[in-house]
């Protein structure tokens, strides 16, 4: 992957694919891997590719965003605290996984549920996103 990073680094599209990559990986410290990518030179919350590539591909990893001790959906819902001032429609798409609460077993979804409620009682949340979250914990 650093290898790959250098030669690639100055390409925005093959960059995203690279972040994509590792936030789909099946390795054991997945979750830890991809929660360091936002420090990352090359990503940046600001840019919507970036943050789909890494938030968005990181939500479709059900193994290691479903993982037992909450950290997938902690880290969803702190990147999507993170965009949401800066682009309320990406964030407000981007937490659409944690609306699934109630499709998932009751401890996990008791931890979605519990990261939608963390994001509903932020202030200053924007509509876009605050309607997609009180929508999922009602409905």
């Amino acid at each position: 992957l650093a290898a790959f990073l250098e030669r690639w680094r100055q390409d925005p599209l093959v960059m995203d694919k690279w972040l994509a990559l590792q936030a789909g990986a099946d390795l054991p410290d997945t979750v830890e891997r991809v929660a360091d990518l936002p420090g990352h030179p090359v990503f940046d919350i600001k840019n919507p590719n970036k943050a789909r590539a890494l938030v968005r591909s990181f939500a479709e990893n059900l193994a290691h965003f479903h993982r037992a001790d909450g950290a997938g959906y902690r880290f969803l819902a702190d990147r999507v605290l993170e965009l949401d001032p800066l682009n309320p429609q990406i964030s407000a798409r981007l937490v659409q996984p944690l609306g699934r609460w109630r499709r998932v077993p009751a401890v996990l979804g008791a931890q979605m549920k519990e990261q939608l409620e963390r994001i509903a009682a932020q202030e200053g949340v924007s509509k876009d996103l605050f309607e997609i979250v009180q929508r999922s914990l009602a409905g």
